[in-house]
């Protein structure tokens, strides 16, 4: 598949390009970064928790599992605050992605036809040549469906036919 640059209205907007999934991690990482340091802030709580709990301090306890509603409160916050922020960009980038489907789409069909037109030359040409061995053959006063004409030179023809039980026969050394 060919390289070729992405449509002139995109040329301008260097967020819009194709993307692995580290490239897209990471990007979304920089665009809502209060997401990922609310659930870190979540396990860090648990943990905390966790720990209180096998030391058996109730009181820090009960603190940790009020801070990790805290952390999740504030992370279900942020997912709400940047979907609603970046709610335009989104249907931007959907419409870039669903562009570029129809653009590989478009590149695999035309590839597609090269291989028929290809392969639909291949067979004018071949069938050019038969019809030219025919016609040579026609002027040699052999015709071609004849079962000798196939036979090569190397091949004597027989003159009996053999079936495949005497040929059997005749490798076994039996007749």
């Amino acid at each position: 598949m060919n390289r070729e640059p992405l449509p002139s209205s995109m040329d301008g907007n260097p967020v819009f390009r194709e993307e692995t999934g580290l490239q897209k991690f990471t990007r979304r990482l920089k665009e809502e970064p209060l997401i990922p340091l609310g659930c870190a802030a979540t396990c860090y709580a648990l943990y905390r928790a966790y720990r209180s709990m096998k030391a058996g301090d109730s009181n820090e306890m009960n603190r940790m599992f009020r801070a990790r509603i805290y952390a999740q409160a504030f992370t279900l916050v942020s997912l709400v605050v940047g979907g609603m922020y970046f709610k335009t960009e989104r249907q931007q980038r959907r419409e870039f992605e669903k562009a570029v489907e129809a653009r590989k789409s478009q590149e695999k069909r035309d590839a597609w036809l090269r291989e028929l037109e290809i392969r639909d030359k291949e067979d004018r040409e071949w069938r050019e040549r038969h019809a030219a061995i025919e016609a040579a053959a026609k002027e040699a006063g052999q015709r071609p469906s004849e079962p000798d004409a196939a036979r090569s030179a190397i091949e004597p023809a027989d003159e009996k036919s053999v079936g495949v039980l005497d040929a059997v026969k005749a490798l076994m050394g039996r007749n």
